[in-house]
């Protein structure tokens, strides 16, 4: 197992974390929890390899991420009470695997030699659609559709990537930091309340 690979399961226990808190915070039950958890953690990255092409599917051809994802909920669910505010744990998991999603799914594009902005799109999408899939779901209109800086901050994170490969940075630091900057435009972004500009009538 590559030191890419062990990073995408760290992607998808932060997203399948994040996803069994938001099943616990609306009272669902137990496999309510674990099909949240699951559509969060691997519906962008599913959703990506549909798009280029990519079959299997990652989680259908390692069963590693069934068993991340499981692990995950079982964790979510016995130390609920002790994880804290459940509110401000989901959106701490949800900014990690945020930034780590967003990284993923921009090397893979890059690894297909697709254009950077496709690359880019590709991160965004890895990142986010498991989130629309799970809000979808729960009747809640998604993140990433509001005026938070949401997406934003993956395509922030996406180009300095690129930017910083193009300059030959170690893989590995360039990861590391460019999953950080994610993560911080995010947590900055909510902590002062940044938003987009909306256009009404």
């Amino acid at each position: 197992m590559t030191i890419f690979n062990l990073w995408d399961l760290a992607g998808t226990a932060a997203f399948a974390i994040s996803g069994a808190l938001f099943a616990i915070n609306k009272k669902m039950d137990g496999f309510g929890i674990f099909v949240i958890a699951f559509v969060t953690a691997v519906g962008g990255g599913t959703l990506r390899d549909v798009l280029i092409n990519t079959y299997p599917i990652t989680w259908m051809s390692d069963l590693n991420y069934i068993y991340t994802i499981f692990i995950s909920v079982v964790l979510a669910i016995l130390l609920r009470k002790k994880i804290g505010y459940l509110s401000r744990s989901l959106f701490l998991f949800d900014a990690i695997g945020l930034g780590i999603f967003t990284i993923i799914g921009t090397e893979i594009g890059i690894q297909h030699g697709f254009h950077p902005v496709i690359c880019v799109s590709l991160g965004m999408i890895t990142a986010t659609f498991g989130g629309v899939i799970r809000d979808t779901l729960s009747n809640e209109s998604p993140l990433i559709f509001h005026r938070e800086i949401y997406a934003t901050a993956c395509i922030i994170g996406a180009t300095t990537y690129i930017a910083l490969n193009y300059l030959q940075v170690e893989v590995w630091v360039n990861q590391l930091l460019t999953t950080l900057m994610v993560i911080i435009v995010r947590l900055i972004a909510v902590r002062f309340k940044w938003q987009l500009p909306t256009f009404y009538q």
